[in-house]
């Protein structure tokens, strides 16, 4: 066997189209090329749905939920543009990377009809409407608010599993980035309620038949392993689950960066990495 092509299911983001991304889709893309990436998804965010759901940073831009819907048009617009005029060089996905707050329900099936994505990542940002990445002091902040570390991540989980049942996404993105600001999330992995909630939902992906990404971008900020931690992709690797590597780029300098490692990772527990495509072959 040759070495494995590399390969994002979920990356692409851009300056052009997200304010904590950098340069151009287009650089992007053309970088892509350069790395010899076999195809990407490119997977920008979806629009905020309601000014108190906006990131911190769109808020003091002066960002709104309807300069953000204008500018997520214009987004799938650019990329099926390169879509096509790269196509002999790469293969594109144009996707898009949700939310789970309050109006999730309807709002994306409602973008999914109107711009027609190839797939979806799905991902969850949000526990009960409050966000949790941003900052360690807003992670914090959450946890104090749901009841604690460990009733943060049982939520989390639970709020992926309705997710997961109700939009069904090719792709299920940082599966535990839940652990992002804890220093002890080994141990609460383990942790009886919060692991029966993992299994459950791995359960579910493998019904599915769905796709983990396999997030790297982690350890560009210093993690020990990417999201998916390892005990939990010994699970996803018996069940039989997918996992596909996602750079998550936010811009030329993250772009493949730490796949190598990533993908010897992934060949040592012994997942396929004759990659599996997050679109029907029909839509190939």
């Amino acid at each position: 066997m040759g070495k494995p092509k590399f390969a994002s299911v979920h990356g692409g983001h851009s300056g052009q189209f997200c304010l904590h991304a950098t340069d151009t889709l287009e650089e992007i893309i053309l970088s892509y090329i350069r790395h010899g990436f076999a195809w990407v998804g490119v997977t920008e965010h979806v629009p905020g749905l309601r000014e108190d759901l906006l990131y911190p940073d769109q808020r003091q831009a002066g960002l709104t939920p309807a300069i953000l819907y204008d500018k997520f048009a214009a987004y799938i617009l650019e990329c099926r543009r390169l879509k096509e005029k790269y196509a002999s060089e790469i293969r594109i996905y144009v996707a898009m990377e949700i939310e789970t707050y309050s109006g999730y329900r309807e709002f994306i099936p409602s973008l999914m009809e109107r711009f027609g994505p190839e797939y979806i990542v799905g991902s969850v940002h949000f526990v009960d409407d409050l966000g949790f990445d941003y900052s360690r002091e807003q992670y914090e902040a959450t946890a104090k608010a749901v009841g604690g570390p460990d009733a943060l991540y049982c939520r989390y989980f639970d709020q992926q599993y309705e997710m997961i049942e109700l939009l069904n996404p090719a792709v299920v993105g940082h599966f535990d980035l839940i652990r992002l600001f804890d220093p002890e999330y080994r141990q609460r992995l383990l942790r009886p309620d919060i692991a029966r909630r993992i299994r459950r939902n791995l359960e579910l992906i493998r019904e599915r038949d769905l796709i983990m990404d396999f997030n790297l971008r982690s350890l560009l900020k210093g993690a020990q392993e990417p999201y998916i931690s390892e005990s939990i992709l010994v699970q996803a690797r018996e069940l039989g689950i997918a996992v596909v590597p996602g750079d998550d780029s936010h811009g030329l300098d993250s772009i493949g960066v730490n796949m190598d490692k990533g993908i010897a990772i992934l060949e040592r527990l012994g997942f396929d990495t004759d990659w599996k495509t997050p679109v029907r072959e029909e839509l190939q």
